[in-house]
């Protein structure tokens, strides 16, 4: 008598840990922090991805030095297969690089939210991490992007307008998303500890005049701050990471931190 055929259980697909890099101002330093903290995760031995989610406007591929062939319109129109936009970039991480100046980026359409969709699916069995590097302030794009990945990094400088826009960007994800934590980044700090001053003095005010649906306040998550720090000019200046220029300056430190305490809260 044969023993009966046991069927044996199929391994479970591990996707990626997604993460969205935003703002509520432009100019804060956003995408050369998403690629430098894209570095800092692959030097983990991560695989690390990072999509660049800032349809039109994109600018990753300046901070980055690349002079792509393919984008994700190429995909996106059906030009060019998914793989053939997954480049390699300095730091031992890949890109998905989004075109820049065009028009039909700038308002989410049900055919761009499901191209979205369909990438963003294909590529999170792929890699350990993938960082999607949203465009500033809070239109309908920047916030269907953020809404694709489980956690979302908040990056704000100390100045009163960033910190203003910040908090009009945790009270939309909170109020429309049910946000309940948030990370938090505060970038060209002049004195340590200033940082996290600052994310508590917006904590304090987030409780004070923010409910989500749940009615309770999002708990912002203090990842550490970005000294202000000449390096970083000259790195953006040279189109490099500042991590491979210069690895032992205080900027560069300061992201190694933030990706070891990123990677602690896991």
């Amino acid at each position: 008598m044969t023993a009966p055929e046991t069927s044996t259980p199929a391994t479970p697909v591990r996707l990626a840990r997604t993460v969205a890099i935003t703002s509520g101002k432009g100019g804060v330093g956003k995408t050369f922090f998403s690629a430098n903290l894209a570095a800092a995760l692959a030097r983990q031995g991560l695989k690390v991805l990072v999509l660049d989610a800032d349809l039109g406007l994109a600018n990753l591929d300046v901070v980055l030095n690349l002079y792509p062939k393919i984008t994700l319109h190429d995909v996106f129109t059906g030009k060019a297969q998914l793989e053939e936009a997954i480049l390699p970039a300095p730091g031992g991480f890949s890109v998905l690089l989004a075109g820049s100046g065009l028009v039909e980026y700038s308002r989410l359409t049900p055919e761009i939210r499901d191209q979205l969709v369909t990438i963003f699916e294909a590529v999170k069995p792929r890699f350990d991490v993938i960082l999607i590097d949203t465009g500033a302030g809070i239109s309908d794009v920047v916030l269907y992007a953020v809404s694709m990945a489980h956690e979302v990094i908040v990056v704000a400088t100390p100045e009163p307008t960033s910190m203003t826009d910040a908090y009009a960007t945790i009270k939309v994800l909170s109020t429309q998303q049910s946000r309940e934590n948030l990370h938090m980044v505060v970038n060209q700090v002049g004195r340590a500890g200033d940082g996290r001053t600052i994310c508590n003095q917006l904590q304090q005010v987030v409780e004070r005049f923010v409910q989500g649906p749940n009615g309770v306040a999002p708990k912002l998550s203090y990842l550490g701050d970005i000294p202000l720090d000449t390096s970083v000019r000259e790195a953006v200046q040279k189109r490099q990471l500042v991590l491979e220029l210069h690895p032992g300056c205080a900027a560069s430190q300061g992201v190694v931190q933030v990706a070891t305490r990123l990677l602690a809260r896991n």
